[in-house]
C-alpha cells in the first residue's frame, strides 16, 4: 500500500537529497504557492498534498540533473511513496525531460509556476525593497517579455502552462504573484 506523507517527512526527503540553501528554498516556494492556488481553486481538503508536490518537485534535481524526473520517480517508489505524488511530480517535467503529461488540475498548476515563481524571484531581488509586496503585474510582465531577465526561466513552459490551464498569461502572472504574495516565508 503506497503511502502519503506529512510536510515534516516531505521536508526531511528534500534535505535527505537536496542541501543547497537556494534549492531547498525553491522548493518552499513553490509549496507556498501549490497551497495557495489548493485553497484558491478549491482543493483546500487537498492542500497539503498540493503543498508537497511542490515542496518535492526537485527531489532529485541537485544530486540528479542529467536524469531529472526520472530519478524521482525511481527514489518515490523505493519509499513505495503514492502514485499520485510520483506522476504530478513528475510531469513538471514534460516536453522537457520527461513524457508524462500533467493532467489533473494540480499538476497544470506546478507546471505553469515552477518556472515562473523564479522569474517572480528574480524580479523581486532588482527591486529597491528587495520583495514581492509591492510588485505589480506590469512590471512583472516587463520582466517576462525580457529575454535577457532571468534567461534561465524558460517562458515557453510558462506560457504552456498558461494555456493548459485555460488562462491568459496576465491571469498566470497575478494569480502567481497573489500566491507568493500571501505565503508568510515571503516576509
Amino acid at each position: 500500500m503506497s503511502r502519503q506523507l506529512t510536510r515534516e517527512e516531505a521536508w526531511e526527503l528534500l534535505q535527505e537529497y537536496n542541501k543547497e540553501p537556494f534549492h531547498l528554498r525553491h522548493g518552499e516556494t513553490v509549496e507556498g504557492a501549490m497551497r495557495y492556488f489548493a485553497r484558491e481553486l478549491g482543493y483546500g481538503d487537498e492542500e497539503e498534498f498540493w503543498g508537497n508536490v511542490g515542496l518535492l518537485h526537485d527531489l532529485d534535481f541537485e544530486l540528479y540533473p542529467e536524469e531529472h524526473c526520472i530519478k524521482v520517480q525511481e527514489i518515490m517508489k523505493e519509499k513505495d511513496l503514492d502514485e499520485r505524488l510520483i506522476h504530478a511530480v513528475a510531469s513538471h517535467g514534460y516536453g522537457l525531460v520527461c513524457d508524462i503529461e500533467p493532467e489533473h488540475e494540480m499538476e497544470k498548476v506546478l507546471f505553469a509556476v515552477d518556472e515562473l515563481t523564479g522569474l517572480i524571484g528574480a524580479a523581486a531581488l532588482m527591486r529597491p525593497s528587495k520583495s514581492i509586496r509591492d510588485m505589480e503585474v506590469k512590471s512583472l510582465k516587463k520582466k517576462f517579455k525580457d529575454k535577457r531577465f532571468a534567461a534561465g526561466c524558460n517562458r515557453d513552459v510558462i506560457l504552456s502552462g498558461a494555456e493548459r490551464l485555460g488562462w491568459d498569461l496576465d491571469t498566470l502572472l497575478d494569480r502567481t504573484l497573489e500566491a507568493m504574495k500571501s505565503d508568510e516565508r515571503n516576509d
